[in-house]
């Protein structure tokens, strides 16, 4: 049988966390909690990170997910353009983390000014298959086997990318905290995911929150709580997209200095359960047979 742990919050540690209302009535009866203290938003019972990565591998790829639709293609598109425009790919060593099908290399083959070497750390078989029948190096594992393998060596990037991912994961903070370990001093990370949160509406709240398993989808992040994570894990936010009325957040963090304390504000927890209890209303009143 399948074990779920009880998580307190990943962002700031604290045990004090209030269930969003309306979530089970979209998610099946699998509550969503909101952080007292900071104000992030994530599921507290959770499987372990292998079960995750297992469930993602076996479960959804292939199955009930893939990267080859249009609006995949266009997500990552945005994203490969807004780092090219931020600190450029020319020359650096990139690793992918959650490379998935590998479209996003597929992408960067477009670029005059391409990544010296390109990594996708992807923990589905099928998918690493993929990428190196594509010519592209693929470790077949999540971050932390990669962090465990000895004969991974001490590979160290320029450049780290979590595209849709972070929120994927059973311990986001261990993700950022092997994206920290494996960048050169002065390396990036770039994460991208959706803008939901503290926003204007985009979309009926019941295609946020689904019947799926809800640990297969962790965490869910507000810019706030996105750079707060970033910070703690030893980054400092240089570039960030639109996020207000754009369906992406992006970051683009610079692996802290040695002494340097990056720092950050979380969201105030009645906002973020009154902002979930009037999606809820709004998309009642008129989006619920969507």
């Amino acid at each position: 049988m399948t074990t779920h742990h009880i998580h307190s919050c990943d962002l700031c540690g604290a045990d004090d966390a209030a269930e969003i209302e309306c979530s089970r009535f979209y998610t099946d009866g699998q509550p969503i909690h909101v952080c007292r203290q900071c104000g992030f938003v994530f599921v507290r019972a959770r499987r372990s990170i292998e079960d995750i990565a297992r469930a993602w591998s076996e479960e959804c790829y292939g199955k009930t997910y893939t990267a080859r639709t249009p609006h995949m293609l266009a997500r990552q598109s945005f994203v490969t353009q807004f780092i090219a425009d931020a600190v450029g790919f020319g020359g650096k060593a990139l690793v992918d983390i959650g490379a998935g099908e590998g479209q996003f290399f597929e992408l960067l083959r477009r670029f005059d000014h391409k990544p010296s070497s390109m990594l996708g750390i992807e923990p589905s078989p099928d998918n690493c298959r993929l990428l190196e029948g594509q010519g592209f190096a693929a470790f077949a594992g999540t971050i932390e086997d990669y962090l465990a393998d000895s004969t991974a060596g001490g590979a160290r990037f320029d450049l780290a990318t979590i595209m849709w991912t972070l929120e994927n994961t059973t311990d986001c903070r261990g993700m950022l905290k092997g994206a920290h370990g494996l960048l050169k001093e002065g390396g990036h990370v770039v994460v991208a995911t959706g803008s939901r949160i503290l926003v204007p509406f985009k979309k009926p709240l019941g295609y946020y929150f689904t019947k799926v398993p809800a640990d297969t989808c962790n965490f869910r992040v507000s810019a706030r709580t996105l750079k707060g994570l970033l910070a703690v894990s030893g980054f400092v936010v240089e570039h960030e997209n639109r996020w207000i009325d754009n369906d992406f957040l992006v970051m683009v963090a610079r692996k802290a200095r040695p002494g340097e304390s990056p720092q950050w504000q979380g969201d105030d927890s009645d906002a973020v359960l009154d902002f979930f209890a009037r999606w809820h209303q709004d998309t009642q009143a008129h989006f619920k047979d969507c």
